[in-house]
């Protein structure tokens, strides 16, 4: 078991020997608070993009839903004629090849599964680097006309200026017991909130029953679980010059998708994946949890030990996953092993569905950087 897998679990439980570390979550706050107050005062050097810059983050370790939540917006501000672009560190991808920009067929390996996903989604304009600068700065130099650009999880990155702040909370999940890292999960202490733009994200049925004043002012979202979607859904969405024809796999007939209460594998690499198994649960399905470290990079070898049921992931691992299938296929024909693999692996995408409050907010802090949101 991972060092990771370890304090992930032992967070979740409020393990008591966690407050053995509290003398290194207090050196951990002394530095995190050194090094804000050296930004502020400039000791520091901050760099300040040539257009607007929106950071979307949060203040705890493990998935929140950031990723979902900027897929929304995005679509959102494209539809709104909006031209906005997306920079991300690019986690899990190969820092030695950045800066650079994301496209369809950019690998997860290179530019991280966050990025390609967001990508292949929306079809934003991105740029991935974990130096902020660089990325804008390629991104720019590619999209001159860009209005504005989303910062994914760059919230503890004070060397980029920012002009709007969301921090994405997982409700149902809180604080545990309200520790900075490591005897807690929090990354900046729970003041970090105070005065700031807070998306609470909540469980459907928590939006649904709680229609009070207060709530339809609060910034909230929750996840809504889309259809079941075969991840090798057709070859008629592989590049042939990528993979030759006579090596994609053509299933003998389109397999049915997962019937409700039966039993199903999930797999799942993502910051909190107890969300996901809750989700399948919640939709009726029969759940083998197989929670796996965040950003996790899977094999095809090991997704075999999961026999006979069918296979469900998410989105983000579907981007891997799916990446290694084309990898293996470009070589060879996948072996028959591989393809009765390819017919029991489904992707369950999720879309997160935000409350009136947050377009509200987010079409009044555009209009102070003279961006117009009916306009464009």
């Amino acid at each position: 078991m991972s060092i990771e897998t370890t304090m992930t679990r032992a967070w979740q439980r409020q393990a008591a020997w966690l407050w053995l570390l509290l003398p290194v979550s207090g050196l951990y706050g002394f530095i995190t608070m050194l090094r804000w107050q050296a930004y502020k005062i400039g000791l520091l050097s901050s760099y300040r993009a040539p257009i607007p810059v929106m950071v979307i983050g949060n203040i705890t370790v493990g998935g929140s839903g950031k990723t979902p939540l900027i897929i929304e917006l995005v679509t959102y501000l494209h539809k709104q004629g909006i031209k906005v672009g997306v920079i991300s560190r690019g986690y899990g991808g190969d820092s030695s090849q950045m800066p650079a920009l994301v496209h369809a067929d950019s690998l997860p390996s290179i530019v991280g599964d966050e990025p390609s996903l967001i990508v292949n989604t929306t079809g934003a304009a991105m740029a991935v680097c974990p130096n902020r600068k660089q990325a804008i700065t390629t991104l720019l130099n590619a999209y001159p006309d860009l209005q504005l650009i989303i910062a994914d999880d760059g919230l503890q990155h004070y060397a980029l200026q920012r002009d709007i702040e969301w921090i994405v909370v997982d409700a149902s999940r809180g604080f545990g017991n309200q520790q900075l890292l490591p005897t807690g999960f929090l990354r900046e202490p729970m003041s970090r909130l105070q005065g700031a733009n807070v998306v609470y994200h909540e469980k459907a049925e928590m939006v649904a029953t709680d229609n009070n004043q207060a709530q339809a002012k609060r910034l909230t979202m929750h996840l809504q679980a889309d259809k079941l979607q075969l991840l090798w859904s057709s070859a008629a969405e592989i590049d042939g010059s990528i993979v030759p024809e006579e090596k994609i796999p053509m299933l003998p007939m389109p397999p049915m998708p997962p019937m409700l209460n039966s039993r199903v594998h999930a797999v799942s690499g993502i910051g909190y994946p107890q969300r996901f198994f809750d989700t399948l649960l919640s939709l009726g399905f029969d759940v083998i949890g197989h929670a796996y470290p965040d950003h996790y990079d899977f094999s095809l070898d090991e997704l075999l030990q999961y026999t006979e049921q069918p296979i469900i992931v998410t989105s983000k691992d579907a981007v891997k996953i799916r990446a290694l299938l084309l990898d293996a296929a470009s070589h060879q024909p996948l072996s028959k092993e591989y393809q009765e693999l390819v017919s029991r692996l489904w992707v369950l995408p999720v879309t997160a569905v935000l409350s009136d409050s947050c377009y509200g907010s987010l079409q009044q802090q555009l209009k102070a950087l003279d961006i117009d949101i009916n306009n464009g």
